[in-house]
């Protein structure tokens, strides 16, 4: 049975500065000749492992909304740079919006359900817009609009 992760994005006002900050963190991966992959790392390893890579997603929110989301590919034992054990969440490198739903602040990852999970934000993405990308994420996060 499918189950999410759902975490807070901290430092983070946009979903655009979500995926700007990741891109810049592939590029310097590769520049740096290493596995360029989006790994997130955190203290606690989830228990329902299986459920979580049987198509479960990292739902970030972002400004008290969750907005975006990303497959988890792989949850692997790593080591912070302190030496410190912990869990690497390896992520889809793309980012999939979703319908904005509000969450209050909590720490550490949660476990989301499928059924408690927002819907994606299907085909807006890719449908003509004569609304500037930046303007939309503006006023989403106005509460203007909610798409």
């Amino acid at each position: 049975m499918t189950v999410h992760l759902i975490k807070l994005c901290v430092g983070v006002e946009t979903a655009k500065d979500l995926a700007d900050w990741q891109a810049e963190r592939l590029t310097r991966l590769k520049r740096a000749k290493k596995t360029p992959e989006l790994c997130h790392r955190t203290l606690q390893t989830p228990r329902r492992r299986d459920d979580v890579l049987d198509g479960g997603s990292l739902y970030w929110v972002i400004k008290g909304f969750v907005l975006v989301r990303q497959r988890v590919l792989d949850l692997r034992a790593d080591m912070k740079e302190d030496g410190t054990a912990c869990c690497g969440i390896v992520l889809d490198p793309e980012l999939v919006f979703t319908r904005p739903h509000p969450r209050r602040a909590f720490q550490g990852w949660r476990y989301l359900d499928a059924l408690d999970a927002p819907p994606d934000a299907k085909g807006f993405e890719q449908a003509p817009d004569d609304m500037p990308r930046a303007m939309r994420e503006d006023l989403r996060e106005l509460r203007l609009i909610d798409w």
